[in-house]
């Protein structure tokens, strides 16, 4: 943990058991209150390479779901243009590309592309 980000410890230690120098513990007992952090905390983010918590993904899960069904409902949405972008992708920084189709037929067409056939 020290060697990934010791500022993040540093600050997830202070905040969590207001330790100002976990250096003048013992080194098992600070191994146990860095083992003791939860999964929102900053180092445990790091290490999981997550920016956001586990409540913040399923919050801006919901804003996207929400937000999509409004979506739908404009004139846009019925046209399939101007999407808002997704909460989500922007906490995470991934952009993922929505495929859409005209018609059944242009599904099986790309389909058939993917996978060769039926």
């Amino acid at each position: 943990m020290i060697a990934t980000d010791e500022a993040a410890l540093r600050c997830d230690l202070m905040e969590t058991y207001r330790i100002l120098d976990y250096r003048a513990l013992p080194a098992r007992q600070a191994a146990l209150f860095a083992y003791g952090l939860g999964p929102g905390s900053r180092i445990a983010k790091k290490l999981l390479g997550v920016p956001a918590d586990l409540n913040t993904l399923l919050l801006a899960m919901i804003g996207d779901a929400v937000r999509t069904l409004v979506w739908q409902n404009t004139e846009d949405g019925h046209k399939g243009r101007n999407r808002p972008r997704s909460i989500v992708e922007q906490l995470l920084g991934k952009q993922t590309q929505a495929r859409g189709f005209n018609s059944p037929e242009d599904f099986k067409a790309w389909r058939e592309s993917m996978i060769g056939g039926d």
